[in-house]
């Protein structure tokens, strides 16, 4: 293709996988970053796994300012937007993480509507999806929207808010140009970190790994491979019939006991000390009067949900890896960049 694609985020794990697997196709791609002192490293980290050449075109942007985006969507055939922030902790006030996710979203969409770029995928959540509606033991899809209403945490919101926006942008009086959108959603994001930067999604597999907690709880996660993320975004570029959809792009789900037995039966023979005892629940309920980063969790005990792949499947003939897959090489690529 003579028209480049562009990725916002170039530094994050999904944006980097996905501008590998653009590259692989025979995409030129315009990554942003927010600071060119990254440039030669991001460089570095994707030129590991295909031939980059003049095919990766790399320039500066700040999702918080209008002012240059008419250039960065300038020429571009479709936008891929994957910044995001994702932290560890809860701001001290949660518009600290919001107003950059929803501006942010509306200044890509807006630039790419002037630049008449025919679609716009965006990286949604699940916790867009199923956030506030804690032990509704039944299996969420793409009608669900998370509850806003309720103490959900500012992630959950942000993104949340952010796709909310996007869409009504989308559907407005405004989008005279007839802009395409694509949102995808995927949940715990694990799969091969392919530079020394820990994502946020990580936290899980490293704290197991260290033996940093003597147990899990009776919890269960969503997941998916973070290689299997950017296929789906490349599906939901170019696929005509993914246009105006949401998509779900689970591998499944695991509860926490059986995601740290993986681990243990992997890694234990090689020292790392796994703890995968399942810790009561009255215990934890205990634990979360004395820890606030335990006491956000209180409410996702023994929520037996199960999230819908089947709109993926369907549309974008979409095929994950396995979850063990992305729960191992994970790990293993912590071990390889020396992470734990």
């Amino acid at each position: 293709m003579s028209k480049p694609i562009l990725v916002t985020g170039a530094s994050g794990f999904v944006a980097l996988h996905t501008i590998i697997q653009l590259l692989q196709q025979g995409y030129k791609v315009r990554a942003t970053l927010r600071t060119l002192s990254r440039e030669a490293e991001i460089r570095e980290a994707i030129g590991k796994h295909v031939e980059v050449g003049d095919n990766l075109e790399i320039i500066s942007a700040d999702l918080t300012q209008d002012s240059g985006w008419d250039k960065i969507v300038e020429g571009c055939e479709s936008v891929l937007h994957v910044a995001s922030p994702f932290p560890l902790l809860e701001p001290k006030d949660e518009n600290e993480l919001i107003t950059p996710a929803v501006t942010g979203t509306l200044r890509v969409l807006r630039a790419a509507h002037d630049a008449k770029i025919k679609r716009v995928v965006i990286v949604s959540s699940l916790a867009a999806i199923y956030s506030g509606h804690n032990g509704e033991n039944r299996t969420f899809d793409e009608n669900d929207w998370s509850d806003v209403g309720k103490d959900i945490g500012a992630y959950a919101k942000s993104k949340t808010l952010a796709e909310s926006a996007a869409w009504d942008f989308i559907n407005s009086a405004k989008n005279t140009n007839k802009l395409e959108l694509v949102a995808v959603n995927p949940p715990l994001i694990l799969g091969p970190v392919p530079n020394k930067d820990l994502p946020t999604s990580a936290e899980m597999v490293s704290t197991l790994m260290l033996g940093q907690v003597p147990g899990v709880a009776r919890m269960k996660v969503g997941i998916v491979d973070v290689r299997d993320v950017a296929s789906a975004l490349i599906l939901a570029m170019t696929i005509p019939e993914a246009t105006g959809n949401r998509f779900l792009c689970p591998a499944g789900t695991i509860w926490l006991k059986d995601f740290a037995d993986i681990l243990r039966k992997k890694y234990a023979p090689r020292g790392y000390r796994v703890n995968a005892l399942q810790i009561p629940v009255w215990v934890v309920r205990l634990l979360a009067l004395f820890d606030k980063k335990i006491a956000r969790v209180v409410g996702d005990l023994e929520w037996d949900f199960e999230l819908s792949d089947e709109k993926i499947k369907r549309i974008l003939k979409w095929s994950p890896r396995p979850m063990e897959e992305a729960i191992l090489s994970m790990a293993e690529s912590l071990i390889e960049q020396g992470l734990v």
